[in-house]
């Protein structure tokens, strides 16, 4: 074997070599493939590896049961059994060829085959029709190894086949390129673009993983500059942007260039680790800019309420691709708020932590960073002019940090008093007349009126 898979065998996991043991001693072939092999050869190896074998699934779980080992029939329809081994997951499954994708997503029969070679070339990328075996070796029928170290994503067999197939692999495609820092065959990528319209024909929700992993991979930029068609069908929100001219001294750049320049700067001033609301909000912060543009007599653009309508088109995207409620919460809130206001004074910190306490609950404190640097990616993607704004944006974090360091007041609950002492300062009764006081309390403390100690805010409620 070769340096390479030897070094493969030994980061194979012990649970997974068990089920290649426990199937080769009863008689049958198995290999390990897939993402571990993959993502082993570029000396990532992960802890998720499955399996595929020559034995029919019932044998599977027969002969892992017989050596001890804990199974569950997860998908036998498609030959897939789940084994167990010391707490760890190892998918195994039978090998397969697939016939005609009617839906674009799913195959209409499943027919088990006895060669590991047919499985492989069902597959949808060369990357990803390899296998693996710690005495065997590599197994390679594609050169996905050669293309892996070329970076680049090329469609096993004809691509144009397997993207009818399965239409969701057009998305695939270009994560996956995203991942690897990779580029598509020219072959594969004509193909691609000729079949995102079935794109309309995938669940939404599977949609919305496959756009969420593009944007965790921190290369949103690469994709919307070089497979924007294909985001385009995913989001269709998104078209508008392309060379939406802003005629704006603001701005040096279309909405989509400036789109990818924001996606490329949180990742930038984030260190490559922004949180996911974050990453959605950099893409669909201006994505409302083309519905609410406008132009003065002087020939000059103008894109009153675009925060708020932004806002809302962001939700309505999000929702639809079934994205989670509090990512959808908190992209809804920066992309709100990433025009708002904001000096390097506390009052005006602390404004921007009730605005954000307002829009997402809960999530103020780590928002309010995640939107300077929001705003620090929206300065430097504008016109030269405008970038030094991002310099001003670092006296604002310090202000803020100082300010949460200091025990920061932007709820009501934040106050060293409560309604118990209103009630018995005020002589007011219980009900809504309390939570007046403590706004208009509240209030006076974030602008720096009266310091959040509870002797001052008594002598508040007193006066």
């Amino acid at each position: 074997m070769t340096e390479i898979e030897i070094r493969l065998a030994r980061e194979l996991p012990a649970y997974a070599a068990r089920v290649l043991e426990a199937l080769e001693a009863a008689g049958y072939e198995a290999w390990v493939v897939g993402g571990w092999v993959r993502d082993a050869l570029l000396g990532a190896s992960g802890h998720d590896v499955d399996v595929t074998t020559s034995a029919p699934w019932q044998e599977t779980a027969r002969v892992l049961r017989a050596a001890g080992i804990e199974v569950h029939e997860t998908g036998t329809a498609h030959g897939t059994v789940t084994a167990v081994v010391d707490g760890s997951p190892v998918e195994t499954t039978t090998y397969r060829v697939e016939g005609a994708y009617s839906d674009r997503r799913h195959p209409d029969e499943v027919r088990f085959v006895t060669d590991v070679r047919e499985d492989l070339a069902r597959r949808d990328f060369t990357v990803n029709a390899m296998a693996f075996h710690p005495k065997r070796g590599l197994l390679d029928p594609f050169d996905g190894e050669k293309d892996l170290a070329a970076r680049v994503i090329r469609a096993v067999g004809e691509p144009r086949r397997r993207f009818e197939e399965d239409a969701l692999r057009v998305l695939r495609a270009v994560r996956f390129a995203c991942r690897l820092d990779a580029t598509i065959e020219p072959a594969t990528q004509a193909a691609l673009v000729t079949c995102a319209p079935e794109l309309s024909e995938i669940a939404q929700e599977r949609i919305g993983q496959e756009m969420d992993g593009i944007l965790a991979t921190g290369h949103a930029a690469w994709a919307l500059r070089h497979e924007f068609s294909v985001l385009c069908v995913a989001v269709p929100e998104l078209a508008p942007m392309a060379g939406f001219d802003q005629k704006s001294p603001y701005h040096a750049h279309d909405v989509l260039e400036h789109t990818a320049r924001v996606c490329a700067g949180v990742e930038e001033f984030t260190g490559g680790r922004p949180m996911a609301a974050l990453r959605w909000a950099a893409l669909l912060h201006d994505v409302a800019k083309p519905a609410c543009w406008s132009e003065d007599v002087s020939g000059r653009g103008h894109f009153f309420g675009h925060p708020e309508e932004g806002a809302r088109v962001a939700r309505r995207v999000m929702e639809r691709l079934a994205i989670p409620r509090e990512v959808v919460r908190a992209a809804c809130a920066l992309v709100r708020l990433h025009d708002f206001e904001i000096r390097a004074t506390a009052p005006s910190m602390r404004r921007m932590l009730a605005e954000l306490e307002a829009l997402a609950p809960g999530q103020a404190r780590e928002l309010a960073f995640a939107l300077l640097d929001l705003k620090r990616s929206d300065a430097v993607a504008k016109a030269p002019a405008c970038m030094g704004y991002a310099v001003e944006l670092d006296a604002m974090s310090a202000v803020l940090r100082r300010e949460l360091a200091g025990g920061g007041v932007w709820r009501a609950r934040d106050l060293a008093v409560g309604g118990a002492d209103v009630i018995r300062e005020r002589g007011v009764d219980p009900g809504p007349g309390v939570g007046m006081v403590l706004a208009q309390l509240l209030a006076a403390v974030m602008a720096g009126e009266v310091k959040n100690e509870r002797e001052a805010l008594l002598a508040w409620l007193r006066w």
